[in-house]
């Protein structure tokens, strides 16, 4: 049986890492529960970061480092979502991310989906998700992954955890995708879809 392969995609700007405790803490945790590995693996001493530009590093990953590369970044645009419901798990960032990408290629005419799993909104396939009521930011309670960013704005108190449902969407007046690259973006001009072709603009 082949040894999976996990994945860290770290943002780097002008030579600065970002989020590099949290980043550190999801490796250790994942090595511990899936490998037993206790012995460190430190992702700070793997990284030689490039001094000028914006690089997505891609550290991939077992019990030991498998490979370091340096991608240029390019954001995606996003303004089309579509909530479709799957029973996928992906609770460990791997690298093999077919299952997710294939919910996406199925959808057509749309630049991201947005995962109900058992009822309940989860993550897009590319980053956590919060919405805004007005006065506070929430994000799913059991999101498929708990990313990096998540997970550092939830120490900060900046964001609270909530189950949310798609029913609940006219709640909402703003919606945010977090991951490592991004941050925490607000997105405008955007449409939320459903199967059943009812429509959220914000």
């Amino acid at each position: 049986m082949l040894t999976p392969l996990l994945l860290e995609t770290i943002k780097i700007k002008d030579g600065n890492i970002y989020n590099l405790i949290y980043h550190q803490k999801r490796c250790d945790m994942s090595r511990l529960h899936i490998f037993h590995s206790k012995e460190a693996l430190s992702l700070k001493d793997t990284i030689q970061a490039p001094p000028k530009g914006l690089w997505r590093c891609r550290i991939l990953y077992n019990k030991e480092i498998h490979s370091v590369e340096y991608i240029p970044y390019v954001e995606k645009n996003i303004h089309i979502l579509k909530i479709i419901s799957s029973p996928i798990n992906y609770a460990f960032k791997y690298a093999n991310r077919d299952d997710l990408n294939m919910l996406l290629k199925l959808e057509k005419n749309v630049d991201e989906v947005i995962i109900e799993k058992k009822g309940y909104l989860r993550d897009t396939t590319i980053s956590n998700i919060a919405f805004y009521d007005g006065e506070q930011w929430f994000t799913p309670t059991h999101p498929l992954l708990k990313g990096t960013m998540r997970e550092r704005l939830l120490d900060q108190g900046f964001l609270q955890t909530k189950e949310i449902q798609k029913e609940n969407l006219s709640e909402y007046t703003q919606v945010a995708l977090m991951n490592a690259m991004i941050g925490f973006k607000i997105l405008k001009n955007i449409t939320i879809s459903d199967t059943k072709g009812k429509h959220y603009d914000y």
